[in-house]
């Protein structure tokens, strides 16, 4: 695809979660299907008719076993986050259809137990997880998201200084 081409596809619509434990720490998920450090947030598309909401606790379910009842939604952004996917990959990824993602994000307090927890799904998406310190998102997720997370910590500043 030449760059003209890519650049007239629309964003997808995504949600994204940031799972924020008692102690502070955001969750993170090693991808799966990368086999370099790839760490992220919990996130995919919204499907028609779903509200953001909806999608954040459907999303969250299928990529870490937890149920709605384990979480309390705390947040949402106020604004649209976007990213381009690096050239190489809009061919690859969603039949080179979007040329990146256009994203809402929901801030969820974790009111389970780490044992709770299960990457192990029936689609999984995450080899590893843990949870982190707010400040080291931006350092442990792919160069081409990174913006995106730091606007998110930006929008959801004041809750998570609670």
């Amino acid at each position: 695809m030449t760059p003209d081409e890519i650049e007239r596809l629309p964003y997808r619509p995504c949600v994204g979660v940031m799972l924020v434990d008692a102690g502070g720490r955001v969750f993170v998920g090693q991808r799966i299907d990368n086999p370099g450090p790839a760490w992220q947030m919990p996130q995919g598309g919204i499907d028609p008719g779903e509200s953001v909401e909806e999608a954040a606790l459907r999303e969250l379910g299928e990529e870490t076993g937890l149920s709605p009842d384990l979480v309390r939604i705390e947040a949402e952004s106020p604004d649209w986050v976007t990213y381009d996917l690096p050239h190489d990959l809009v061919p690859k990824i969603w039949g080179g259809r979007y040329k990146g993602q256009k994203q809402k994000w929901v801030l969820m307090r974790f009111l389970g137990t780490d044992d709770q927890v299960n990457i192990a799904t029936e689609h999984p998406e995450f080899s590893a997880w843990r949870w982190i310190a707010p400040e080291a998102l931006p350092g442990v997720i792919v160069p081409f998201k990174r913006q995106v997370y730091e606007e998110v910590l930006a929008q959801f500043s004041d809750t998570l200084r609670g």
